[in-house]
């Protein structure tokens, strides 16, 4: 696999590494032999990346790898083995750049192309409920506030004209109004419990 591959499709390369590393945690060693194929390719460049040459580079990636073999079971998410292998061979990396005289750290945006860009399972559980326990306290509220906070949540830009228009409101009172509608969201946020 090249650089180019990974480059091309980084959500596949971590589906594939927790894949192998749940199987090698299983009891398979070859999935380690494809683990490595896999995911030595991104911790060359992640180490390569904070100024280290080449041999420094060998032994950091062989020490990243080392440390996974030895901690393996400190990884909960077969999910999360991706990153666990580039943050431990990026902070070995710093300790020997650091140790070599050369601190040259590389900061998450440099090597985010490499990261697929989805939320943890966590996070988005989370989000979903407070979404729902959001649209939910909306759903108490009077109609009129209803209307005017979906639409002025919805537009980026809203236009209050067309908003005076489908409301029957004054243009100057929809301000004030969407004020108090965002007071009455709030108290009906802390009375549920979802403000917490």
């Amino acid at each position: 696999m090249t650089m180019r591959d990974t480059a091309e499709d980084p959500a596949s390369v971590w589906d594939t590494a927790a894949t192998s590393f749940a199987r090698w945690r299983a009891g398979d060693p070859a999935a380690l032999d494809e683990l490595v194929r896999v995911m030595s390719p991104i911790l060359w460049h992640v180490v390569r990346a904070t100024g280290l040459d080449k041999e420094q580079s060998e032994d950091v990636v062989q020490t990243a790898w080392l440390a996974l073999v030895r901690s393996a079971h400190t990884v909960g998410d077969p999910q999360a083995v991706a990153r666990w292998l580039c943050t431990t061979a990026r902070r070995e990396a710093w300790r020997v750049s650091k140790n070599a005289g050369r601190s040259t750290a590389v900061d998450d945006e440099s090597l985010e192309w490499h990261m697929p860009s989805q939320a943890s399972p966590e996070s988005e559980v989370v989000l979903s409920d407070e979404q729902t326990r959001l649209w939910e306290s909306i759903g108490h509220l009077p109609d009129r506030c209803q209307k005017l906070l979906r639409i002025v949540a919805m537009e980026p830009r809203p236009d209050y004209a067309r908003i005076a228009g489908e409301l029957k409101m004054p243009i100057g009172s929809i301000g004030p109004t969407r004020g108090r509608c965002l007071d009455k969201l709030r108290h009906e946020l802390e009375r549920t419990g979802a403000g917490r």
